[in-house]
């Protein structure tokens, strides 16, 4: 399993802001911003919490555990995202 960022990208979708936007409004560093575009790439904590506070949003909005190994599932998913399985649980 692995950490992904792709929630991250979808909530600036939805939210009409460009990472640029998301880098200024939480004072984050190009790097930071650089490194939740790569695929298992570690963030510490206090930037997640920023993120998260910038954004007004909950963890699972910008982060998931995505497994490292193709879904075996048969599609008992619908193909739906960890997030939008998670949204419909809560």
């Amino acid at each position: 399993m692995h950490i992904s960022y792709k929630p991250l990208w979808h909530t600036l979708i939805e939210r009409n802001m460009r990472k640029e936007d998301l880098r200024l409004d939480a004072g984050l560093t190009t790097n930071m911003i650089a490194n939740m575009g790569k695929e298992g790439k570690h963030i510490s904590m206090d930037t997640l919490a920023r993120t998260c506070e910038t954004l007004d949003c909950s963890i699972m909005d910008v982060i998931e555990l995505a497994s490292d190994e193709p879904s075996t599932t048969g599609g008992n998913d619908n193909g739906k995202t960890e997030r939008e399985n998670h949204r419909e649980r809560h």
